[in-house]
């Protein structure tokens, strides 16, 4: 069976009678008339070809809906792996060629509102899933690819989880979840820092949750994520340019729109660019208990990260340093173990001006210098 001519043909046939590509049965009759005699077996499997080349992640669908599943990528047609807290792993199923990988990482582009093309050989985009799970794309063609089109797929799937939850999960400890608690009690401003797909985002829902019910939460991030379990939460989403280069809503906008909003707490799912500035200059005035998320793998890192984010934003190091210091209070540092369990790696204080990290608690050494005070002046 000439698969490809088959597939062209069908697919022609469709322009003509669209309705088939949503009746199975009417389909399996296109099939067998463009194919002459075929079985069954070969009916099925041109379906499920066909079905992945025109509707959701096509022949990826099937690994991200692996329980667990946070990462699918593809080096090559026949170089697909996974990962689902163990590190990547290889998946059983590959592309007949690169460009059965080009045809699915172009359409999931133009689904997200991006070009790609040789023109443009790399793009970046979300699609929402029918679960409400988000994937972030990113798609890299060859040229400028070493041998073969690349694709990237993250999946976000919205962060719901609670704090007992994660002490259950050995994520944190009942008394470190106690501490966590009376941080967001006191409108304590704090911050969660951590690496790639160490939990960040998961820990700050579960912290939200813990917000007096009476209070109104605005959410504004780059992808919808946050969905703590709380009965007053806005999410505000920004958007990128479209294919025309217009239609941009920036996150620094959209902090801006959020304090016209009459929100108790305002939240920033990750803080990656000129924000940061006007995250901080809303928190220096008089909105207390605001949260966030940046990429930092240690604590100490966080003054010069911030330094960098805020450079984006035209603030400078003596004027960042000011507005940290007066701004926020805690640091919540995750970690992702060799195993895949995450966990709460440290707690800890910004303190001075220029702004220092002080560790007061480490999952491995315990308590340390100050924590004990700290833990007082909780109400």
């Amino acid at each position: 069976m000439n698969t490809p001519g088959l597939m062209e043909r069908v697919q022609r046939r469709l322009v003509d009678c669209p309705t088939a590509a949503t009746d199975a049965t009417e389909l399996a009759g296109l099939i067998r008339e463009e194919a002459g005699v075929i079985s069954d077996v070969d009916v099925l499997a041109l379906l499920r070809r066909l079905r992945h080349d025109s509707t959701g992640l096509g022949a990826l669908e099937q690994l991200v809906n692996i329980e667990g599943v946070s990462d699918v990528v593809v080096n090559a047609p026949d170089q697909v792996f996974f990962d689902r807290g163990h590190g990547l792993e290889r998946a059983d199923l590959s592309f007949s060629d690169d460009s059965e990988v080009r045809q699915l990482a172009t359409r999931l582009a133009i689904a997200c509102g991006r070009r790609l093309d040789d023109a443009q050989p790399f793009a970046d985009g979300r699609l929402t899933r029918l679960d409400g799970s988000i994937v972030r794309l990113h798609a890299l063609l060859s040229p400028p690819a070493d041998t073969a089109t690349c694709l990237s797929l993250r999946v976000l799937r919205q962060a719901t989880t609670t704090l007992d939850q994660l002490v259950a999960r050995g994520t944190l400890s009942a008394d470190i979840a106690a501490v966590l608690r009376a941080i967001v009690r006191d409108r304590r401003a704090f911050l969660i820092v951590g690496g790639t797909g160490t939990g960040k985002t998961t820990m700050l829902s579960a912290m939200l949750a813990e917000v007096d019910q009476r209070e109104r939460i605005l959410c504004i991030e780059d992808t919808a994520e946050l969905r703590p379990p709380h009965p007053h939460v806005l999410n505000l989403v920004a958007r990128a340019r479209n294919i025309e280069g217009s239609g941009e809503i920036t996150m620094s906008e959209l902090l801006r729109q959020a304090l016209r909003m009459r929100p108790d707490r305002i939240v920033v799912g990750e803080i990656r660019g000129a924000e940061v500035v006007d995250l901080l200059a809303a928190l220096n005035t008089g909105h207390d208990g605001g949260a966030g998320t940046i990429h930092a793998n240690r604590l100490a890192e966080v003054p010069a990260r911030m330094e960098a984010l805020a450079a984006l934003g035209g603030l400078d190091r003596t004027s960042l340093h000011s507005q940290l210091a007066a701004a926020m209070d805690i640091v919540v540092v995750m970690d992702r173990r060799s195993d895949g369990k995450r966990r709460v790696q440290q707690l800890g204080e910004l303190r001075g001006n220029p702004v220092h990290a002080k560790v007061m608690w480490d999952a491995d050494q315990g308590p340390l210098a100050g924590f004990e005070q700290f833990q007082g002046e909780l109400g």
